[in-house]
């Protein structure tokens, strides 16, 4: 078995709060391999790292995290364009490139949270859609279930930049986006969530807002925070010395941390083009196969937009 030993704060915190023993951790990994052998549907991953995230993330209760696991699995089968864009493509590093979505190389403390900053200003809505920048942010977000500790036992907090947000970009988040895209990011992925932290909010903003919250279970709907041009305010929750220099901070520059990120899935190149053969195959699930419709609901079944 081979998986990463944990610095002393960081392993205390999975002790504390994720119930991890790491005498049982090699029986728990072998016992989601015999079940994963059994399951015809499933193509999944055993790498003992990435079955151990998902331990981590349903705090080692066997049955959620093969509940979890199966989750993550059909989402990749029942949303592909959140997972169509591939690093071998040349649109993947375009995308990367704009710096819309980052997971910032820094923490606060051996054991806090990894900070991703989202600015989907910085895509053209008319040239991009949503989901291709997704589809690049998930690619990330494997590396991250793969080597990021911090990511996996402390949590994942976000910066939504709203400043240069178009009308465009909001008219991307349909029902169904949304829908998706909390499903794949909040119900499949073993990460926590500790929270939004919002800047830059423009008019209309409350629309979106507010159909997103609608969708987050009560305790992600406690965990976000409105800052809009108050900077000193989120610094009280993420410090300085981690952030981009564009955000008041020392954490290198937003081109510094894109550069990061290119490197680092160039390193993962291979992992990553072998992963792609993983998923579902619905036709061979014990009972009834999964759909988008079950998965997701039909489009019409969420009220549309309204914008003043």
């Amino acid at each position: 078995m081979s998986v990463r030993a944990l610095p002393p704060e960081l392993a205390e915190k999975a002790r504390k709060e994720l119930n991890e023993d790491p005498s049982r951790i090699n029986s728990d990994i072998q016992h989601l391999k015999d079940w994963l052998s059994k399951q015809p549907h499933l193509r999944a991953r055993t790498d003992d790292q990435w079955l151990l995230a998902f331990l981590r993330g349903c705090k080692y209760s066997l049955e959620r995290t093969k509940e979890k696991l199966d989750l993550y699995y059909s989402v990749r089968t029942t949303a592909p364009e959140l997972f169509s864009i591939k690093p071998s493509n040349p649109l993947f590093d375009e995308i990367l490139s704009l710096g819309a979505i980052l997971i910032l190389p820094k923490t606060a403390t051996s054991d806090s949270p990894r900070v991703s900053l989202i600015i989907p200003g910085r895509y053209d809505a008319d040239k991009y859609n949503i989901t291709d920048v997704m589809a690049v942010s998930f690619v990330l977000q494997k590396i991250i279930m793969m080597e990021d500790d911090n990511a996996i036992v402390a949590g994942i907090l976000s910066i939504l930049d709203l400043d240069t947000v178009k009308m465009g970009h909001f008219l991307q988040m349909t029902p169904m986006v949304m829908k998706k895209m909390v499903v794949a990011s909040q119900d499949a992925l073993p990460v926590r969530l500790k929270g939004t932290h919002y800047l830059n909010t423009p008019t209309g903003f409350e629309t979106v807002f507010n159909a997103i919250k609608a969708l987050l279970n009560e305790k992600n709907k406690k965990r976000l925070y409105v800052h809009n041009q108050n900077y000193e305010e989120m610094y009280k929750y993420i410090p300085k010395d981690i952030l981009p220099v564009e955000y008041g901070g020392s954490g290198g520059s937003i081109e510094e941390i894109i550069d990061y990120w290119r490197k680092k899935v160039k390193e993962y190149s291979d992992w990553l083009e072998e992963d792609d053969q993983y998923g579902t195959d619905e036709s061979k699930r014990p009972g009834k196969p999964k759909t988008a419709e079950d998965m997701f609901g039909v489009e019409g079944s969420f009220r549309q937009l309204e914008f003043d």
